[in-house]
Order: C-alpha cells, then structure tokens, then sequence
C-alpha cells in the first residue's frame, strides 16, 4: 500500500501544483494575452501566472496537476486553453484563475487506438495500429506542445510524434487525427500550429509544414526549401512566417502556395514570436537576442535591450515588452523605433 500511494504521489497527472513564491523565477514556456494589460504566463510543474499590470507583477493560480505546461491561448478574457506534457490540455472560463483538464495523455492513447481499430483498412492504418499500441503501452509519456482555438467550440491540439487531436465542443469529447496528416509515415514531432487566411498551418521536424485540406478533411505537406525544423509560426495578416533552427525563418505571402527565405536578423534557434497592435513583428532566440519588423515583416532588425536571458516566450503590451523563459518572466519598457 505504502509503494501504491508513493506511485500514486509521484504522477504529475494526480498531483496538485504547488503554490510557489518563485513561480515567477522559474522555467516560463509560453506567455499569452488575455486583455490590453492582462498577460498569463504557463511553465514548469503546472505553474499559471496571471499578471494585471502588463507583466510588472504576477499571482500564481492553482490547477488540479502538476505536468510541465507548454503551450497556452485565451479566446476573450475569460476562456482559455493551455496545453502540455503528459498529454494534458486544460480549459478555464474565469479568466484563467480556475482550471479544468479536458484531456491527458492516458485518454489520447486509448481513443486514439480506438479510431484507428475502427477506421477502414489500408497500410496507412497498419503502420500506425502498431505505434498506437505502443503508446498505449508506454503511458502518457508524449506532450502536446501547441493549440490554436479558432472558436471557444473548436480546436486543435498538436504535439510529439504527430500526435494531433481536434474538439468541436469545447474540450467535451475529441478526435485523433493520427491518420490524417502528411506525417502519418516519419512521425515528426509537431511544435507550432496557427491560422492565416482563415487556413491552419502546422510546422514541426525536419522542415514540416501542413496546411489543412478541409475538403479531404487531412493536413497535407507544403514544400518551403528548409529541411531544418520549424518551431513556430507568426500570423502577420499579409503573410504568414515559419520560424525554427540556427535563426532560419521562411515567409509566404500567397496563403502558403509559395515560400521564400526570410532574413530574421537571428543566429540561434528562434523559439517564440508576437505581433504589437501597431502592427510590429518580433522573433526571439533561445540565446535571448530580440528582432523587430516594422515594414510587415520585410525587414527585421536587432533590439537592444539590458536584460538577455534564454528566451522561450514573448508578448507585446502598448507599453511593455514581455519576455519569459529559463529564469522566469520580465517585463521590460517597450523599445523605441
């Protein structure tokens, strides 16, 4: 009994996360808006920050476990969804004050093993009973690491070895699309996903890019001429940039039927991206070295800034420029032109 409850202690999916004044010092993973001046921040042993002050000051909320968060997005200022290891998405609907887990890893698995089960055969579906097997087999040990919501009702979710579900409901029941994507035979991993053009894109490993075919209800593979992988995605509204490894981005002004090389102003891997509200783009690296577009991403040029840490998040408020990572959040003033 004493070894069960240890095993029962030690799984993040049962355990609470613990209140900690260091929440805000701590590895920090994705950062979001929820208003004008109200940021939430996701990291490390289900930590959830919300700040009202445009990043100065942060109270931590509490959820119901204690999995490593990856990734986090608010659809209006009370409902929002984050996502991250251990298969875990979670939804809020007071502002992200109170969480609620709509989904984990042990879930994903067996539903995803169920839809293959049930689905017509082909080798597709062969090749990926066995790989479903497997991860029923060995847990919830794969993370989801991005969402994108386009309704409170619909979204995506997408992670590790082209693990990718959707909801229609709002997190009440979901559906594996292991088998309907372009990576069903090389099982990249899946870091960024997001809209443009009212299409979705995701990236991943190995120069990945998807757009969804909404007709044949798959996602389906757009050449960009980078083999490197891509970590993120930026919306510009005009264009659409996928961004990744050693400072390399890609940019495609025609809704994802063509890409060009896109001149970053980075040298390490770019890890995270936002948009000001006057239209400003900005890319980060792990390195902790900013770059900003003001022309609509024709150009980018580096940002000075005192403070340099590894970064993994980035926002823009009207005053502030928040950047997050491996030692916590900080809010810096916005940099002049």
């Amino acid at each position: 009994m004493a070894l069960m409850a240890s095993a029962s202690h030690a799984d993040p999916l049962q355990r609470p996360a613990r209140n900690s004044a260091l929440a805000s010092q701590r590895l920090v993973t994705a950062l979001a808006a929820i208003g004008p001046q109200q940021l939430i921040a996701v990291g490390q042993r289900g930590h959830v920050l919300l700040s009202s002050d445009a990043g100065t000051s942060w109270t931590q909320s509490m959820l119901p476990l204690s999995s490593d968060l990856s990734a986090v997005q608010f659809l209006d200022a009370q409902h929002g969804y984050a996502v991250g290891h251990d298969g875990v998405v979670l939804g809020s609907t007071d502002g992200g004050q109170h969480w609620t887990k709509l989904l984990d890893g042990k879930a994903a698995n067996a539903l995803a093993l169920e839809q293959l089960q049930q689905s017509p055969g082909s080798p597709e579906r062969e090749r990926l009973l066995s790989e479903a097997q497997r991860n029923v087999e060995s847990g919830p040990d794969k993370p989801f690491l991005d969402l994108h919501f386009t309704s409170l009702q619909e979204g995506f979710v997408v992670g590790a070895y082209n693990l990718i579900f959707q909801t229609r409901d709002g997190g009440k029941s979901w559906q594996s699309w292991y088998d309907r994507s372009d990576n069903s035979d090389k099982l990249f991993n899946l870091y960024g996903i997001r809209a443009h053009r009212g299409q979705l894109f995701v990236v991943g490993e190995a120069g990945l890019v998807m757009r969804l075919d909404a007709a044949r209800q798959r996602f389906v593979r757009s050449a960009t001429g980078y083999s490197g992988s891509f970590f993120g995605l930026l919306d510009t509204g005009d264009a659409l940039i996928a961004y990744g490894m050693r400072g390399n981005a890609v940019v495609s002004r025609d809704g994802g039927n063509h890409w060009e090389p896109l001149a970053s102003g980075l040298q390490a891997s770019i890890t995270a991206s936002a948009k000001g509200a006057d239209g400003s783009l900005w890319l980060a690296d792990q390195m902790g070295h900013v770059s900003v577009s003001r022309d609509g991403g024709q150009r980018f040029a580096p940002v000075k800034l005192a403070l340099n840490m590894p970064l993994a998040a980035i926002q823009v408020t009207p005053t502030t420029l928040v950047l997050a990572g491996a030692r916590g959040v900080r809010s810096v003033s916005l940099p002049k032109e």
